[in-house]
């Protein structure tokens, strides 16, 4: 498993990443531009922006995508293209859980990130989801962290997975380069 460390000063000034640049390859080929509420979420914007800084989210596939929901991504513990990504979702990475930080004044809505976690409203480590269509009953439970400024029809093209659960279990799309913004 790859490590990785929030360095203390984007820790205590959050504001220095402002977005990410993702670029996607498979059925869905482009770049997704995603801007960051650092305001909103500081802890996981940090979190993540060290990941993908680390090249962490570099080669990691969209390992759950459910039409007219969500397409979710960022496992770098097993969700790595080229490996047995039998246990894709299951992952995250070396640093520790984030604690929540809900939002009050955001909704989950189209083109919204918000961070994927187990039961555990404190488990958010590395994967994150892009909302297809407006979640409002994920308000509250799921921490949001930004939203797709370009690139939206890209997400739109991303490979379903299949079942309830939207597993993508043959020729995943992959997130081939994800680049910290300023």
């Amino acid at each position: 498993m790859l490590k990785f460390a929030i360095p203390l000063a984007l820790m205590a000034s959050p504001a220095l990443a402002t977005g990410l640049d993702i670029e996607i390859a498979g059925q869905a080929n482009g770049t997704v531009s995603i801007n960051l509420f650092e305001d909103v979420a500081p802890l996981h914007v940090a979190q993540i922006t060290s990941i993908a800084a680390a090249g962490g989210y570099d080669g990691v596939v969209f390992h759950r995508v459910i039409d007219e929901f969500m397409a979710q991504t960022g496992d770098v513990q097993f969700g790595v293209t080229g490996s047995d990504l039998s246990r894709a979702g299951t992952g995250g990475s070396d640093l520790p859980d984030i604690p929540a930080e809900f939002s009050d004044s955001l909704s989950f809505e189209r083109g919204v990130v918000g961070m994927a976690r187990s039961q555990n409203p404190n488990s958010a480590n590395s994967q994150f989801f892009i909302m297809f269509e407006p979640g409002p009953f994920l308000d509250g439970q799921y921490t949001i962290v930004g939203e797709v400024t370009s690139g939206m029809d890209v997400v739109d093209q991303i490979k379903r997975g299949d079942g309830p659960n939207g597993s993508v279990t043959s020729d995943p799309d992959v997130m081939t380069t994800v680049t910290v913004t300023e």
